[in-house]
Protein backbone atom coordinates (compact mmCIF):
# COMPACT_ATOMS: atom_id res chain seq x y z
CA UNK A 1 0.00 0.00 0.00
CA UNK A 2 2.78 2.44 0.89
CA UNK A 3 4.68 1.65 -2.33
CA UNK A 4 1.57 2.38 -4.36
CA UNK A 5 1.11 5.66 -2.51
CA UNK A 6 4.77 6.52 -3.09
CA UNK A 7 4.44 5.83 -6.80
CA UNK A 8 1.33 7.94 -7.12
CA UNK A 9 2.79 10.86 -5.19
CA UNK A 10 6.28 10.89 -6.71
CA UNK A 11 5.72 13.44 -9.48
CA UNK A 12 3.41 15.78 -7.58
CA UNK A 13 4.73 15.51 -4.04
CA UNK A 14 8.18 13.89 -3.80
CA UNK A 15 8.42 14.43 -0.05
CA UNK A 16 5.16 12.56 0.56
CA UNK A 17 6.35 9.78 -1.76
CA UNK A 18 9.60 9.63 0.17
CA UNK A 19 7.74 9.34 3.48
CA UNK A 20 5.67 6.43 2.17
CA UNK A 21 8.67 4.65 0.67
CA UNK A 22 10.71 4.97 3.85
CA UNK A 23 7.83 3.65 5.92
CA UNK A 24 7.66 0.65 3.59
CA UNK A 25 11.42 0.26 3.99
CA UNK A 26 10.97 -0.05 7.75
CA UNK A 27 8.41 -2.81 7.19
CA UNK A 28 10.29 -4.79 4.54
CA UNK A 29 13.97 -3.77 4.36
CA UNK A 30 15.06 -6.90 2.49
CA UNK A 31 12.80 -6.50 -0.53
CA UNK A 32 14.57 -5.03 -3.53
CA UNK A 33 11.49 -3.22 -4.80
CA UNK A 34 11.07 -1.49 -1.45
CA UNK A 35 14.72 -0.46 -1.35
CA UNK A 36 14.47 0.79 -4.93
CA UNK A 37 11.44 2.92 -4.07
CA UNK A 38 13.30 4.28 -1.05
CA UNK A 39 16.28 5.12 -3.28
CA UNK A 40 14.27 6.76 -6.03
CA UNK A 41 12.27 8.88 -3.62
CA UNK A 42 15.40 9.86 -1.70
CA UNK A 43 16.88 10.99 -5.01
CA UNK A 44 13.72 12.94 -5.80
CA UNK A 45 14.02 14.94 -2.57
CA UNK A 46 17.76 15.51 -3.02
CA UNK A 47 19.01 13.10 -0.35
CA UNK A 48 21.72 11.70 -2.60
CA UNK A 49 23.63 9.84 0.11
CA UNK A 50 20.53 7.89 1.16
CA UNK A 51 19.54 7.30 -2.46
CA UNK A 52 22.99 5.95 -3.27
CA UNK A 53 22.95 3.62 -0.27
CA UNK A 54 19.52 2.26 -1.22
CA UNK A 55 20.38 1.80 -4.89
CA UNK A 56 23.59 0.01 -3.96
CA UNK A 57 21.54 -2.32 -1.76
CA UNK A 58 19.20 -3.05 -4.66
CA UNK A 59 22.14 -3.93 -6.85
CA UNK A 60 23.56 -6.22 -4.16
CA UNK A 61 20.20 -7.93 -3.71
CA UNK A 62 19.34 -8.36 -7.40
CA UNK A 63 22.58 -8.01 -9.34
CA UNK A 64 20.65 -5.72 -11.72
CA UNK A 65 22.77 -2.82 -13.03
CA UNK A 66 19.79 -0.70 -14.16
CA UNK A 67 20.32 1.70 -11.25
CA UNK A 68 23.80 2.70 -12.41
CA UNK A 69 22.70 5.96 -14.10
CA UNK A 70 20.88 7.12 -10.99
CA UNK A 71 23.75 5.99 -8.76
CA UNK A 72 26.20 7.95 -10.90
CA UNK A 73 23.99 11.02 -10.72
CA UNK A 74 23.87 10.65 -6.93
CA UNK A 75 27.67 10.77 -6.93
CA UNK A 76 27.45 13.99 -8.92
CA UNK A 77 24.91 15.35 -6.46
CA UNK A 78 27.37 14.59 -3.67
CA UNK A 79 30.06 16.56 -5.52
CA UNK A 80 32.01 13.50 -6.63
CA UNK A 81 32.15 13.57 -10.45
CA UNK A 82 35.15 11.21 -10.48
CA UNK A 83 33.08 8.53 -8.77
CA UNK A 84 30.26 9.15 -11.23
CA UNK A 85 32.66 8.57 -14.10
CA UNK A 86 33.96 5.41 -12.42
CA UNK A 87 30.42 4.03 -12.21
CA UNK A 88 29.98 4.80 -15.91
CA UNK A 89 32.96 2.53 -16.61
CA UNK A 90 31.41 -0.40 -14.73
CA UNK A 91 31.47 -3.48 -16.99
CA UNK A 92 27.74 -4.02 -16.35
CA UNK A 93 26.87 -0.86 -18.26
CA UNK A 94 26.86 -3.07 -21.35
CA UNK A 95 23.76 -4.76 -19.92
CA UNK A 96 21.77 -1.52 -19.70
CA UNK A 97 18.80 -1.00 -21.99
CA UNK A 98 19.03 1.83 -24.54
CA UNK A 99 17.14 4.34 -22.38
CA UNK A 100 19.41 3.70 -19.39
CA UNK A 101 22.48 4.05 -21.60
CA UNK A 102 21.21 7.45 -22.74
CA UNK A 103 20.62 8.52 -19.13
CA UNK A 104 24.10 7.37 -18.19
CA UNK A 105 25.55 9.37 -21.09
CA UNK A 106 23.74 12.46 -19.84
CA UNK A 107 25.19 11.90 -16.37
CA UNK A 108 28.69 11.39 -17.81
CA UNK A 109 28.36 14.63 -19.74
CA UNK A 110 27.34 16.43 -16.55
CA UNK A 111 30.25 14.90 -14.63
CA UNK A 112 32.64 16.10 -17.31
CA UNK A 113 31.17 19.60 -17.00
CA UNK A 114 31.52 19.39 -13.22
CA UNK A 115 35.23 18.79 -13.80
CA UNK A 116 35.50 21.72 -16.22
CA UNK A 117 35.94 19.39 -19.22
CA UNK A 118 33.44 21.14 -21.47
CA UNK A 119 34.52 19.67 -24.81
CA UNK A 120 34.53 16.17 -23.28
CA UNK A 121 30.98 16.84 -22.03
CA UNK A 122 29.90 17.46 -25.61
CA UNK A 123 31.68 14.36 -26.90
CA UNK A 124 30.10 12.19 -24.17
CA UNK A 125 26.70 12.70 -25.79
CA UNK A 126 27.69 12.19 -29.40
CA UNK A 127 26.91 8.93 -31.12
CA UNK A 128 24.24 7.00 -32.98
CA UNK A 129 21.42 7.98 -30.60
CA UNK A 130 22.12 11.68 -31.12
CA UNK A 131 22.49 11.27 -34.88
CA UNK A 132 19.36 9.16 -35.35
CA UNK A 133 16.55 10.51 -37.51
CA UNK A 134 14.02 8.52 -35.50
CA UNK A 135 12.57 10.18 -32.43
CA UNK A 136 12.78 8.08 -29.29
CA UNK A 137 11.24 8.61 -25.85
CA UNK A 138 14.59 10.00 -24.68
CA UNK A 139 15.27 12.27 -27.67
CA UNK A 140 14.16 15.51 -26.00
CA UNK A 141 16.29 14.87 -22.90
CA UNK A 142 19.32 13.83 -24.94
CA UNK A 143 19.09 16.78 -27.30
CA UNK A 144 18.57 19.15 -24.38
CA UNK A 145 21.64 17.81 -22.57
CA UNK A 146 23.61 18.15 -25.79
CA UNK A 147 22.47 21.76 -26.25
CA UNK A 148 23.36 22.50 -22.65
CA UNK A 149 26.82 20.95 -23.07
CA UNK A 150 27.38 22.93 -26.27
CA UNK A 151 26.46 26.13 -24.47
CA UNK A 152 28.84 25.34 -21.62
CA UNK A 153 31.57 24.71 -24.19
CA UNK A 154 31.04 28.21 -25.61
CA UNK A 155 29.26 27.06 -28.77
CA UNK A 156 26.23 29.34 -28.46
CA UNK A 157 24.93 29.11 -32.02
CA UNK A 158 25.15 25.32 -32.09
CA UNK A 159 23.40 25.23 -28.71
CA UNK A 160 20.65 27.50 -30.03
CA UNK A 161 19.94 25.12 -32.92
CA UNK A 162 19.68 22.14 -30.58
CA UNK A 163 17.47 24.02 -28.10
CA UNK A 164 15.22 24.94 -31.04
CA UNK A 165 15.05 21.29 -32.05
CA UNK A 166 14.17 20.28 -28.50
CA UNK A 167 11.45 22.92 -28.27
CA UNK A 168 9.96 21.61 -31.51
CA UNK A 169 9.62 18.02 -30.24
CA UNK A 170 9.06 18.49 -26.49
CA UNK A 171 5.29 18.26 -26.51
CA UNK A 172 5.15 16.94 -22.94
CA UNK A 173 7.19 19.82 -21.53
CA UNK A 174 9.96 17.61 -20.15
CA UNK A 175 12.49 20.41 -20.61
CA UNK A 176 12.66 24.17 -20.36
CA UNK A 177 14.08 24.52 -23.88
CA UNK A 178 11.82 27.44 -24.77
CA UNK A 179 12.92 29.34 -21.67
CA UNK A 180 16.55 28.61 -22.47
CA UNK A 181 16.04 30.00 -25.98
CA UNK A 182 14.53 33.15 -24.48
CA UNK A 183 17.57 33.49 -22.21
CA UNK A 184 19.87 33.16 -25.21
CA UNK A 185 17.94 35.93 -26.96
CA UNK A 186 18.55 38.24 -23.97
CA UNK A 187 22.30 37.62 -23.93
Amino acid sequence: MHLVAAGRALDENPQLAHTHAWYARQLAPRLAIVREAAGVTAYAVGDYAAALAELRAVRRITGDPSGLPLMADCERGLGRPDRALALARDPDTKKLDPAAKIELGIVVSGARRDRGEYDAAVVALQGPALDSDQLQPWSARLWYAYADALLAAGRKQDARRWFESVAAIDELGETDAEERLAELDVD
